[in-house]
């Protein structure tokens, strides 16, 4: 269980840093003297580099010793935070965030792939759980607490407190983990092969348009809740969005059991996040009611990927793990182009509802190729 618990414990840190430069961007901002847009780009490398670097590098990886494999992304992704830190020009920033996101990018398949060797079969579930939780606690204490201590000193001093967290599971991992007996991620080329299939290509595409609607809106959140409020805390705001995530995480798979349909489930979760996102500038400043949209939004969006899994492990049973795998490198692409043209929307000129009407017309795209695939497929 301790080598489980210290790769949940990297989990932790990547989904830390996934979601922890959102919050910092006015403070980046700040110091670098650019505006929010080019700030954003930020978020959108590091999702990119996430989301292009286990496919890319999965044949070179291919027969390695998965612990070394472990050790040496962590310690790129460690010493990446250190960089973005000490970064004396934006540039840097920037260049230090696309190294990050290629640790994270190969730490993260890896880890959950290897949980699953330190158990029992009946206990895989839990393992994996237990490995991918840690994500989901990064992100819903990680991120607020981390946005609490840039307040306290500054925001690098947030980046700081990431890098020793890496260093603790480093350190942990190198002692404690044996030889891992397991595969490399698939190959860019199987999962491009994928595409092939006409209901594989639908379902990676509803889960493109779903995450540049709600991880790219996600990325402009500190400039959407100063812009919409007059005095909104955003550490409420996060803390309503984060918790919705662990809520979703943990009930989805009850969810998939009771309903035995996941595509029926699927359509409801994403015309309910459309309809949390359309209600954001209505309840904004309504006492209590304003953080629901929120939590529903953080809650939705991170139990969209769980019955989309299901779905393309249906359609190709042979190849399920690169047919899944295929679908979260699509999800932090969709983040890192949703960041990116939110960026584009604010550089234009528009003002912050814009971004909230650019994530329901990407909404709309995500509902419409669901129920064709619901009724085609």
């Amino acid at each position: 269980m301790k080598k489980i618990i210290l790769l949940s414990l990297g989990m932790f840190a990547l989904g830390f840093d996934a979601y922890i430069i959102a919050g910092l961007i006015p403070g980046i901002s700040d110091t670098y003297q650019k505006d929010i847009s080019q700030v954003g780009q930020a978020v959108s490398i590091f999702t990119l580099f996430y989301a292009i670097s286990a496919p890319v590098f999965s044949s070179v990886l291919a027969g390695k010793n998965i612990k070394k494999v472990l050790l040496y992304s962590m310690l790129l992704f460690t010493i990446a935070n250190g960089f973005t830190a000490l970064a004396p020009t934006f540039s840097i920033l920037l260049i230090s965030r696309a190294i990050a996101g290629i640790g994270a990018g190969l730490f993260s398949p890896l880890a959950v792939s290897a949980s699953t060797q330190f158990v029992a079969p009946e206990q895989k579930g839990r393992a994996l759980g237990l490995t991918m939780g840690g994500m989901s606690v990064g992100t819903v204490l990680g991120v607020p607490a981390g946005l609490y201590i840039s307040e306290l000193f500054d925001w690098k001093m947030t980046m700081w407190i990431l890098v020793l967290i890496g260093l603790i599971a480093l350190i942990g991992m190198f002692i404690l983990l044996p030889n891992i007996p397991t595969t490399a991620p698939p190959a860019l080329h199987a999962r491009l092969k994928m595409f092939l299939d006409k209901r594989v290509t639908i379902t990676v595409l509803i889960t493109f348009f779903a995450s540049v609607a709600s991880l790219g809106l996600y990325t402009y959140l500190s400039f959407l809740i100063e812009d919409l409020t007059v005095s909104g805390n955003l550490k409420l705001f996060l803390w309503a969005w984060g918790f919705g995530g662990l809520f979703g995480s943990l009930l989805i798979g009850y969810l998939i059991d009771y309903f035995n349909r996941p595509k029926r489930l699927v359509t409801i979760i994403l015309i309910t996040l459309t309809v949390s996102l359309l209600c954001i500038p209505f309840t904004i400043h309504i006492p209590y009611l304003k953080y629901i949209p929120f939590f529903l939004w953080g809650a939705l969006g991170w139990a969209s990927l769980a019955p989309q899994q299901h779905i393309l492990l249906a359609y190709q049973p042979q190849n399920g793990s690169i047919a899944v795998a295929l679908n979260s490198s699509v999800n932090y692409l969709g983040s890192s182009i949703g960041a990116t043209l939110c960026g584009v929307v604010l550089a234009i000129g528009f003002g912050s509802m814009s971004l909230v009407y650019f994530a329901l017309f990407s909404m709309i795209f995500s509902i419409s190729l669901q129920l064709y695939s619901v009724k085609k497929l």
